[in-house]
């Protein structure tokens, strides 16, 4: 059975450490009742009701879990054991998690060690003080409720059938599980900020205990920097000035291969990073990427895969969507109402892929402040997890926050999160929700799937002189003077290549020949290429995801057109880049 087999978080790498992706033992838990029964134990009694095996780190709705079960499911069940030996003991033991939806209540050896709410971000605990040499028993229990309102669902269905933009849901763990060996005086994390004019990075160090760091830059295997400094605690603060400068651009991911050494008690904590030296800006309405004005080429991208639903069936298969985007013309994408794995994040990195990195807000009641306290904690996880991936030009917690049961977004949650992220991160921009409604935003961003190029383009031909044909939800929102315009969504033009589904979808009249389609994608996409005050689309999708098939590619990820006629039209140089 094949299984996630690399390190997870490339950019946080360290030697010691063990993969526990694989076979693990599994049972459903429908009524709820397996705290009562105390499922947690490793007892050859308890075991006998984990009735069922499965193929972490795959939800079991998908085919590659081994389960494919994709009815409702309330609770579920995970336990494996696994040896470990009195050497790697010597320090503390972590254990990691990608991401479990929703609820992930962990046991060790039948003691629980920690709770983490939120489905999708990564979170750690400390086991050291509940392992020990010798066999050890590992059990997840995981609570999930897409219907409750309380809780962000993206894209997962809350129907039993997948319907319109919504599909096949994700329960338990969906990313991957492993432990980590460290020294009892550790680095905990550090943080980049990339100075292009000054030519270093300055760098934010937490560890645990006192000692010496020392820091190492390389390029293509070439030291070019170090720093070395005393430190302590959470406040310690690094310069590490470089003797060659290499920026990341589009397309050309430029990393700094970074080492840490940090040796404090008489132990030696080693850690392997990298970093991208680039500077994000807007000036006026364009969008600057190390001074220049780059045109945000981005599609939409929704993370879904035919056998491993949210997860990738390889590390291969993350590499593949951004090549497969490349090729298309696109210089980025919205990854939309998901919070990508690390290793995409990396490839990201190493290809000069810009992204925008989203929350999947869907299924909040956004009228309930109940909503801000769920949503809040696990936003600040990822901003904090993805701060320093190069990639990442931009937040956008939220996407079309539509009414919920007839009653409208409370202002504030959008406002305060928006404060939050920005007080988080000051080195980028943040949007608060794409689309639709705005509150407080350093970008105006609009999605629009008129198919007619004419009506299309007029809603921006008088962009920024006069903005009331562009605005979709007047009574709702309105443009704030000198923003910069992005139009986040467009297009999504039907093309269904399988003719099997009957509830295959996309936005509009569907073309009736490869030729209309091709003249409708140029003459949206040029509209808003030619605009000068336009900085950037988002064409709606990269591929199709169930019954939707407005993708450029099908499920599978086969290109539904001619490769290079895509490219083509969406590698034309912008206007805003003339300016």
């Amino acid at each position: 059975m094949d299984f996630r087999e690399e390190y997870p978080n490339p950019q946080f790498e360290r030697e010691n450490w063990m993969n526990l992706n694989g076979v693990w033992r599994f049972a459903f838990d429908f009524g709820k009742s397996g705290m009562e029964r105390k499922m947690y134990l490793s007892d050859m009694d308890t075991k006998k009701n984990y009735d069922k095996s499965i193929n972490v780190p795959f939800c079991l709705e998908s085919k590659l879990s081994g389960i494919e079960y994709k009815d409702f499911i309330s609770a579920v069940w995970y336990q494996r054991e696994v040896l470990l030996t009195d050497k790697q003991l010597m320090g503390r033991t972590f254990i990691h998690f990608g991401a479990v939806d929703y609820e992930a209540h962990v046991f060790i050896n039948d003691a629980e060690v920690g709770k983490h709410i939120g489905g999708y971000s990564s979170f750690t605990f400390d086991i050291t003080d509940y392992v020990k040499e010798g066999e050890n028993t590992i059990t997840v229990y995981a609570i999930d409720d897409v219907r409750s309102g309380a809780q962000p669902r993206g894209k997962q269905a809350e129907s039993f059938y997948s319907a319109g933009c919504d599909y096949t849901r994700t329960t338990g763990i969906w990313q991957s599980v492993w432990l980590e060996f460290v020294p009892d005086s550790y680095i905990k994390d550090v943080k980049y900020y990339p100075d292009i004019n000054n030519k270093c990075f300055h760098i934010d160090c937490r560890v645990k205990g006192k000692g010496t760091i020392s820091v190492k830059a390389f390029y293509e295997e070439k030291i070019c920097g170090s720093v070395e400094a005393y430190v302590s605690g959470d406040d310690n603060k690094l310069r590490l000035d470089l003797r060659e400068l290499h920026l990341w651009e589009c397309g050309n991911g430029r990393l700094y291969d970074i080492v840490f050494e940090y040796r404090g008690s008489g132990t030696l904590d080693k850690v392997k990073s990298y970093a991208g030296m680039r500077q994000v800006e807007l000036d006026g309405y364009k969008f600057l990427l190390n001074g220049k004005s780059v045109f945000q080429r981005t599609v939409l991208d929704q993370g879904f895969y035919r056998d491993g639903i949210y997860t990738a069936p390889s590390d291969e298969a993350l590499l593949n969507d951004i090549k497969l985007s490349k090729s298309l013309g696109f210089n980025g994408a919205r990854l939309h109402q998901k919070i990508f794995e690390p290793r995409f994040l990396y490839y990201c990195d190493r290809e000069g892929y810009l992204v925008w990195g989203e929350h999947g807000n869907w299924g909040l009641d956004l009228s309930d402040s109940t909503a801000f306290l769920n949503f809040m904690p696990e936003w600040l996880e990822a901003v904090e997890r993805d701060f320093n991936h190069p990639s990442i030009i931009g937040w956008c917690p939220f996407n079309e926050t539509w009414d919920y049961a007839g009653k409208r977004q409370n202002d504030r949650i959008l406002e305060n999160i928006y404060r939050l992220t920005k007080a988080l991160d000051t080195t980028r921009p943040c949007i608060d929700t794409s689309g639709n409604f705005h509150v407080a935003t350093d970008i105006y961003d609009l999605h629009n799937y008129r198919q007619d190029v004419k009506e299309f383009s007029g809603c921006y031909k008088d962009f920024p002189r006069n903005t009331e044909a562009m605005e979709e939800h007047p009574d709702r929102q309105r443009y704030k003077k000198s923003l910069p315009l992005f139009i986040s969504e467009y297009g999504g033009i039907k093309w269904d290549t399988s003719l099997e589904n009957k509830d295959a979808w996309g936005y509009g009249e569907a073309p009736e020949t490869e030729k209309e389609f091709i003249d409708r994608y140029k003459g949206l996409t040029e509209s808003l290429l030619q605009h000068p005050y336009i900085m950037g689309f988002c064409y709606t999708q990269l591929y199709d995801v169930e019954q939707e098939t407005n993708g450029l590619c099908d499920y599978d990820r086969r290109p539904k057109f001619d490769v290079k006629e895509i490219y083509r039209i969406n590698s034309q140089r912008a206007e805003i880049e003339n300016n």
